[in-house]
């Protein structure tokens, strides 16, 4: 059975940066990813690449920033007062930091800079502006 719309997949996947170091490897873990196409567990351009694969199937592709994470948007940089900061949301380079917005749900920033009494904290997605290495392997499709 080919992979479409719909599909249930289970897979291992390994995404790379071009520098080959991994970002993530199902492998590390134990059970494979299972997905539905169309869930949105996946962007767009990274399901395209499995439309038409079935169960045994071993693809690599690469992906420009357009079609995995995105670019990485200058509007989605914050500024925010030190004092905004405590021990349990540390204001250190590279601290991940879950942020409430006004309807209650939580978006995750990552601090980049921190300098006097401001913090500079980026809510792009970490891999946005990265042309990514998608390296699956087909398990199973239903």
């Amino acid at each position: 059975m080919k992979i479409a719309q719909g599909s249930t997949v289970e897979l291992h996947f390994v995404i790379r940066l071009e520098d080959g170091s991994i970002a993530e490897n199902t492998r590390n873990y134990p059970a494979p990813a299972c997905l539905v196409l169309g869930d949105g567990s996946l962007t767009e351009g990274f399901e395209a690449c499995l439309i038409g694969l079935e169960a045994g199937n071993k693809q690599s592709f690469t992906l420009p920033p357009e079609q995995a994470f995105g670019s990485a948007n200058p509007d989605n940089v914050h500024y925010f007062e030190r004092s905004r900061f405590n021990d349990g949301a540390p204001a250190e380079v590279g601290a991940i930091i879950a942020f409430s917005q006004p309807n209650g749900q939580e978006i995750p920033g990552i601090v980049r800079s921190v300098e006097g009494d401001s913090v500079t904290v980026d809510f792009n997605h970490p891999l946005a502006g990265q042309t990514i290495n998608f390296d699956v392997e087909i398990l199973k499709v239903s």
